[in-house]
């Protein structure tokens, strides 16, 4: 067991975004992996996080944690997006609240009597106040959810205004519920209780808005504004709290405010969108730690029905609300079962019921009820909301992320079927007088004719021949020069449709990187090409890498194949100039041969400052411009990263091979840090070329 918050909140963040990966293999969105998460480390589970600390140490970030979400379903919220919408927004939460309330309270009532065998004002009660919590949605798991899939439209749009609406009215419903209950149960406190905080959290909201508005207009840097940003808004939440009202309304206002503020100064919003994430991750473990799976077999039937009826509700009430406002067939069809998911703000009204001295003996049937509920729609809702954003054509991007599979826990890529794009070009022309030779370290029948490929080319350019070399084990039988040639048939045809005659060379050796590297010094070899095994993980293959590049003193060419091997469109990024030197026969072999396109990506540090961005940008021209004069003009992209490897991995999209250079360390240096190239190979899916020089071929 876990008594100490900090090491309570590294082990929720660890397991809520293990879980989540996980949940994406499934194609599930993440805030469904965080619950699970938090379900197996709480009471239910394994129990490392207890009730003392969830109760007492880490309740605080809860509330941190829905007025960052509150802020941030603020923004959605914006009249101008809205322009039009603003009928349809009203109907469709006041007509789905009040649906939702009128059939959950009928169907629990209806429920209770059923099982009970008679009635009394105490049904009643119980049913008024699951009624009331029913109306109330999750605004956080909603918004991550969009947020993860990217998604924008009329729809989406409506979806956010409606459920800030929405859990507005939720709150004024369960004021006035409470009321009635209480009132039920003994001398009330009247209905101006839930007028006082809805008006009130609206005031403080608005007020607080104003005030950060004014603030942030003097400030300039990101961390003066995040400061000064969350000082106010967490100030403003807490406040509000201790006079006893909604600190997630008071960030709803907050939120909408700045939005629809004539300057539209969006930086807040984006700084704490960088903020948001592990507060995200801790939010909903906590929520599936507070889950009692003990309890939530109390619930039984009642539980069932409160589910199934809010479900009807959302999905009926939503669809009369877009029928009475004409919204399109679009929104009435996919809107509602958008509405499921519910988190946060019930369990909060669970936790006022069981506060309240007049309402706790109610509170032994609510919770199990409302948590069975609660896990139920946590579990489908988000799943059910990327099913309908994606119906309605608004998703923009996948609801996980691609590159992560199950072969990828194990450090293995997916690979697809090799192809090589076949030969269309002209033949190439031997030199007459060829100098040395390209050496081609064929292994793999699936790779050979693409190593062939490059080889040749590369040979064409430096005006050597390709020469093939295969190694046997000392116990594989000789070969006859007849059935040498069909045993390398696919590397002899291949060199034969470039317009090579491709010489053969067999070895028998125990050690493949040995035999490589005699082979290259004595047919001096002024290139060796090599591919990267198709079978195993790429980065094991460093170590005979190694041995043969500290061997040889010609450069050695590791080819990664991936999919279909197309040169149309290359990519180089490097990190100095002096790299392109090293690069720069390949790419001249592969222009000239494939008439391919490049664009030549340097990478700068963060810190580098404007004049540094184009110092270097003209360095680049000027080399482009003094190799790549006669050809068609390369692009030439300058860029100030933050992460070289998210960099490379958003432009190699838009093309179809990487060239690189390889650093030029091993051992324990690549062992603790690691090299671009390993990186890039190890979670791109394209080709790549990778250029392995000593200090000796470097010079």
């Amino acid at each position: 067991m876990i008594h100490d918050a900090a090491f309570g909140i590294a082990i929720l963040l660890a397991a809520g975004l293990a879980m989540a990966k996980l949940a994406q293999l499934f194609h599930m969105p993440s805030v469904t992996g965080f619950i699970f998460a938090g379900l197996l480390l709480g009471e239910s589970g394994v129990g490392l996080i207890t009730n003392d600390l969830l109760g007492h140490q880490l309740d605080h970030f809860t509330s941190i944690a829905l007025m960052l979400i509150a802020f941030g379903i603020g923004e959605h919220v914006e009249l101008r997006r809205l322009k039009g919408m603003e009928r349809t927004v009203l109907w469709i939460a006041t007509v789905q609240a009040l649906v939702v309330f009128a059939l959950v309270t009928a169907v629990a009532l209806a429920t209770l009597r059923l099982l009970t065998g008679s009635a009394d004002a105490g049904q009643f009660t119980l049913a008024l106040l699951l009624g009331a919590i029913a109306a109330a949605n999750a605004p956080a798991t909603l918004l991550h959810v969009v947020q993860e899939l990217g998604a924008r439209g009329p729809m989406t749009s409506t979806l956010m205004a409606a459920v800030a609406v929405g859990d507005a009215l939720a709150i004024m419903m369960f004021g006035m519920a409470i009321s009635v209950a209480r009132n039920l149960a003994g001398p009330g406190q009247g209905l101006l209780l839930c007028l006082y905080e809805t008006g009130g959290s609206l005031a403080v909201g608005i007020c607080t808005g104003l005030l950060l508005d004014k603030i942030q207009d003097k400030l300039r840097s990101q961390g003066e504004m995040l400061t000064a940003g969350l000082a106010v808004l967490l100030l403003g939440g807490e406040l509000s709290r201790l006079v006893g009202l909604s600190p997630l309304l008071v960030g709803m206002a907050v939120g909408f405010i700045l939005i629809n503020n004539a300057e539209r100064d969006v930086r807040l919003f984006r700084i704490i969108n960088g903020f948001e994430p592990p507060i995200y991750v801790l939010f909903f473990t906590l929520a599936g730690a507070h889950i009692n799976l003990s309890a939530l077999l109390a619930a039984g039937w009642l539980g069932l029905a409160y589910f199934f009826a809010r479900m009807l509700g959302k999905y009926c009430g939503s669809w009369l609300g877009a029928w009475f406002a004409g919204a399109d067939k679009i929104v009435r069809n996919y809107l509602g079962l958008s509405f499921i998911p519910q988190a946060g703000m019930a369990i909060g009204f669970v936790f006022l019921i069981s506060a309240d001295p007049k309402l706790s003996q109610w509170s032994q049937t609510i919770t199990p009820v409302v948590l069975a509920g609660v896990m139920l729609s946590e579990l489908f809702g988000p799943l059910l909301v990327r099913i309908n954003l994606n119906k309605a054509g608004e998703m923009q991007k996948p609801a996980h992320d691609e590159s992560f599979s199950l072969s990828s826990l194990f450090g293995k890529k997916q690979n697809s079927k090799l192809r090589l794009e076949p030969w269309t070009k002209q033949q190439l022309h031997p030199n007459a007088t060829p100098t040395g030779t390209v050496l081609i370290g064929a292994a793999h029948f699936a790779t050979i004719r693409a190593l062939t490929r490059v080889a040749t080319i590369i040979a064409d350019h430096l005006g050597a021949l390709p020469l093939s070399v295969r190694v046997q084990s000392p116990s594989s039988p000789e070969l006859v020069s007849g059935d040498q040639e069909n045993f390398c048939f696919p590397e002899i045809d291949e060199a034969r449709m470039l317009g090579y005659s491709l010489q053969t060379k067999l070895i028998h050796a125990d050690k493949v990187d040995l035999a490589l590297a005699t082979a290259t010094q004595e047919q001096e070899a002024v290139a060796l090409v090599i591919g990267y095994p198709v079978s195993r993980n790429p980065l094991k293959f460093h170590k005979m890498l190694s041995r043969i590049t500290s061997t040889v003193s010609c450069p050695v060419i590791a080819v990664r194949f991936v999919g279909t091997m197309i040169c149309h469109h290359i990519l180089v990024p490097f990190i100095l100039l002096q790299d392109l030197d090293e690069l720069r026969s390949v790419l001249e072999a592969m222009t000239a041969a494939c008439a391919s396109k490049l664009t030549f990506q340097h990478l700068l540090p963060a810190d580098s400052s404007l004049d540094e961005e184009q110092e270097a940008e003209q360095q680049l021209q000027e080399w482009v411009s003094a190799y790549f004069y006669g050809l068609e003009q390369p692009r030439c992209l300058v860029e100030i990263t933050s992460s070289r490897l998210e960099s490379i991995l958003r432009e190699v999209e838009e093309h179809d091979l990487i060239v690189m250079t390889a650093a030029r360390v091993s051992g324990c240096q690549r062992r603790l840090f690691g090299t671009l190239a390993d990186a890039v190979l190890h979670n791109c899916d394209k080709p790549a070329l990778v250029v392995h020089t000593d200090k000796r071929s470097a010079a």
